[in-house]
């Protein structure tokens, strides 16, 4: 497959598209994850942290509110359908982001447990005025493990993907 998508693709309709706000376990295929993926449930089994589930269309997902990913490889090890490549565990394309109105620090409670829970020291809070401090992320030193989000009490961390690769291109 190339990585270019062709203006003739594009018109042919030749281009794989997939559920990219869709956080799918690590190592995760960009392009044709569904058409890979046998749905066989290897590698939940395989996930030690048990961070992955399956969704309602019988695909894994990855649960990051669940607890950290390690980025062992265990489930890209597990996957016999070659859906998850264990070379793009250094890619994982999600970073946390914190929505600041409904995170606790914000309202005026003292609350820095995704700060406490980040290794990386990505998450630091600034001071605001009326004795609130203000989440702010390091999008650089964060991996998107997840630690944060299975901390928060009231669920204000999510993941996005701050950088898209270029869609594939059937040829």
């Amino acid at each position: 497959m190339s990585q270019l998508t062709t203006r003739r693709a594009f018109l042919s309709a030749r281009i794989l598209r997939e559920d990219t706000h869709v956080v799918r376990p690590p190592g995760a295929v960009e392009s044709g994850f569904h058409d890979l993926c046998t749905a066989c449930g290897d590698c939940v089994s395989a996930c030690p942290e048990g961070i992955l589930a399956i969704d309602n269309d019988g695909i894994p997902i990855a649960r990051l509110d669940a607890g950290a990913c390690t980025f062992c490889g265990d489930c890209a090890r597990s996957c016999e359908a070659d859906a998850l490549d264990i070379e793009r565990l250094p890619d994982w394309p999600w970073r946390a982001m914190i929505e600041g109105a409904s995170c606790l620090s914000m309202t005026g409670v003292s609350c820095r447990l995704c700060q406490d829970t980040c290794d990386q020291g990505a998450i630091r809070f600034k001071l605001q005025l009326g004795g609130r401090a203000k989440p702010e992320l390091d999008i650089d030193s964060c991996t998107g493990c997840g630690a944060c989000a299975s901390a928060c009490p009231v669920g204000a961390v999510s993941f996005e993907r701050p950088f898209n690769p270029q869609p594939e291109v059937i040829q």
